[in-house]
């Protein structure tokens, strides 16, 4: 009685529980609105609060603290919502290099490879970006992302348990490799044929966009071979001598290398 009341009643009308009346009704009054209070197989409280609700959108005025007692009013947008996609891009992993007849690599900077029909060739492909491999932001140099010197030599290794020469003999950094923001440099690395020693030529290279390839380490993969020992057997060394370290990153980012 109350909600029924909380309206302005002659703007609204109780009707059967089948809402035919309604209708009818709408059809032969234009200056009224008409809404259903009851509704067939529905909850009658439920039904009643719905009725509410039309009168509100109508512009009619409903006083919700006799209704909703003891709830509370809550601001609402006065905007229209606004509609943005937050679907997740495709990344290089979620995609099935398979498709684009690549051979799939596990590794977290290579992602493909692919070996060359005339030769015994092999390449290996990938992106380094901030974004895929959030620790390369902690080797900057100048204030510039550089992919350190043993990420080069993890990357030359990989390659090489891929073509069975699993020793890096040899590794020249010919130039640095820079990250820049964004999505990141494509990187190559290509293993040669093997010779007659069971050898291979191993190749870095990496271009940002479509820029030009730039070689940025050379070296020598090689079967597995005799290890040398590291001669661990006394710890210090003869001779050693312990050095200070509490200020070697602060000494070294003032040189530019910032860790």
């Amino acid at each position: 009685a109350d909600g029924v009341r909380a309206a302005e009643a002659t703007h609204f009308l109780e009707v059967g529980p089948d809402g035919v009346l309604t209708g009818l009704a709408q059809q032969s009054v234009e200056d009224a609105v008409f809404v259903p209070a009851v509704r067939k197989d529905r909850d009658e409280t439920r039904a009643l609060i719905e009725a509410l609700g039309g009168l509100h959108v109508q512009g009619i005025a409903v006083d919700w603290t006799k209704v909703l007692t003891p709830g509370r009013l809550v601001d609402l947008p006065t905007y229209a919502f606004q509609h943005e996609r937050f679907w997740v891009p495709a990344s290089l992993e979620s995609q099935d290099v398979g498709e684009a007849g690549l051979g799939a690599i596990d590794h977290p900077m290579l992602r493909a490879a692919i070996s060359a029909p005339d030769s015994d060739t092999h390449t290996f492909t990938g992106r380094l970006s901030p974004a895929g491999q959030p620790w390369l932001v902690d080797h900057q140099v100048d204030g510039r992302v550089v992919v350190p010197g043993a990420a080069l030599v993890e990357l030359a290794l990989r390659a090489g348990q891929e073509v069975d020469c699993p020793r890096l003999a040899e590794l020249t950094m010919q130039a640095p490799l820079l990250v820049p923001d964004g999505p990141g440099v494509d990187i190559q690395l290509v293993a040669g044929p093997c010779d007659d020693a069971g050898s291979r030529q191993v190749s870095l290279y990496a271009r940002a966009g479509q820029d030009e390839w730039t070689l940025h380490a050379q070296g020598v993969l090689s079967e597995e071979g005799e290890r040398p020992t590291a001669g661990m057997e006394q710890w210090p060394p003869a001779g050693a001598r312990p050095v200070d370290v509490e200020h070697l990153y602060d000494d070294m980012a003032a040189m530019g290398l910032e860790y």
